[in-house]
């Protein structure tokens, strides 16, 4: 039996309609472990809070702080002292004719520098926060991804405890058979290997199970995973609208947001290239010191870099080219994105017949089939192997449904994650 819990819609609503309104710094004290029954919520906070791959972005948006700080400073001062006339020969021997100038000096700043480079680091703020959002999604993903894995290996372990059970009773059955003198020994044979050999297939199972869930537990930083079993249900399937809609959706998307926030952040790099292209007015004003005379004289200075546009214009060249880089880059990742899209969906829809199929018409059949087959056998019409083999096609049909319904969840889980939105439940 499959677990009849349906807590999987509102699990994927919460994780992608209120992820990015989410505190990461606030949710590890109240999620500090596991619960025994894990649900997808659950996961989904845990890996939020604890993984170290969403903490670095904290750091970096201090660093940007820092980096705020220093561009929006204004010109620097200098104060200088220059000494003439010292240590010479004849009558500028010594110290006697000496000249001191005592000058404060800075710079003005032209072609809005300032400006210029406060808003390059408030573009990035925003482009840290866009590459922090489409990190926590891409992560978001690969934890839905594990936990609907780990949910169709629990599945499958059950339908291999069913498949022990039927081959538990069969062999029970065929050396009745035996005994009566209606079945032969090697019959007995054989459903011992086929018991022997379902242990063997659920004990596989087992061990596949226990090491995605210490996977799915290393997302939040810990060895051994605390909860016990996985609670969902593999069936609870949503809507899905048509692909042109669905595709729409991706340009709004985080993982679009961040190229287009890096275009924003090309952009104003080139403006600050451009701004150097206007050179900066140094002054100076200072007093100045005859020792000779005794007397004192005011200097002033002015200077100016020339050919500063000319000398810029590489950069500014560089800083063009970075923007169209960066819009090339997002066209090709729509592309990419495209593609990854329709291969989910189609997956999606063509996995989603299967289930259909499977549960209506082809388990049904062979669910009916096996009961008349085990009465022929009971009365000598059919052979052993035809049973084991109604049997077994029985098994396989129900292991083909967990399989087509897993791909159904982790294409649906992955056209969630590249739409940034929940589909709607049915």
């Amino acid at each position: 039996m499959l677990n009849s819990h349906h807590p999987s819609q509102r699990h994927r609503r919460y994780l992608y309609n209120v992820l990015f309104m989410l505190t990461f710094s606030t949710i590890g004290d109240v999620y500090a472990k596991a619960p025994e029954n894990l649900t997808l919520e659950s996961a989904a906070q845990l890996t939020l809070s604890r993984h170290p791959q969403l903490q670095v972005f904290q750091w970096r948006s201090q660093a940007l702080a820092g980096q705020r700080i220093s561009a929006d400073q204004s010109a620097s001062y200098e104060v200088g002292l220059e000494a003439e006339n010292v240590l010479g020969t004849g009558e500028y021997s010594g110290i006697d004719a000496v000249e001191l100038t005592l000058a404060l000096s800075s710079f003005i700043e032209l072609g809005d520098k300032r400006l210029a480079r406060t808003t390059v680091v408030d573009t990035s703020f925003a482009y840290v926060e866009a590459q922090k959002k489409a990190a926590a999604l891409d992560l978001l993903g690969e934890v839905t991804q594990t936990f609907i894995t780990t949910l169709s290996l629990q599945e499958k372990q059950q339908l291999a405890e069913n498949a022990i059970t039927l081959a538990q009773a069969t062999y029970q059955q065929v050396n009745q058979r035996v005994r009566q003198g209606a079945a032969s020994q090697a019959d007995a044979l054989r459903a011992k290997a086929a018991l022997a050999n379902a242990r063997l297939n659920a004990a596989e199972l087992a061990s596949n199970y226990n090491s995605s869930k210490v996977i799915l537990a290393s997302y939040w930083g810990v060895n051994q995973p605390t909860f016990n079993s996985l609670s969902g249900d593999l069936f609870a399937f949503n809507a899905v609208e048509p692909f042109d809609t669905l595709y729409q959706r991706i340009e709004t998307t985080p993982a679009i947001e961040v190229y287009t926030n890096e275009q924003r952040v090309r952009e104003a790099q080139w403006q600050l290239a451009r701004s150097q292209s206007s050179s900066d007015i140094r002054w100076q004003i200072g007093v100045k010191r005859f020792e000779v005379s005794g007397d004192n004289a005011l200097t002033l200075g002015f200077s100016m870099p020339l050919f500063a546009e000319q000398r810029n214009s590489g950069n500014v060249q560089a800083a063009n080219a970075a923007i169209n880089q960066a819009g090339a880059q997002k066209d090709a990742a729509l592309l990419a994105l495209r593609v990854r899209l329709f291969k989910a969906y189609s997956t999606r829809q063509q996995q989603f017949e299967a289930v259909a199929h499977l549960r209506e018409e082809i388990i049904p059949i062979l669910s009916e089939s096996l009961i008349h087959t085990q009465k022929a056998y009971e009365k000598g019409a059919y052979r052993y192997a035809d049973w084991v083999s109604a049997q077994q096609e029985l098994l396989d049909a129900r292991l083909a449904l967990i399989e087509a319904a897993t791909s159904v969840l982790l294409n649906q889980a992955l056209i969630e994650q590249l739409t940034a939105q929940a589909l709607q439940q049915r």
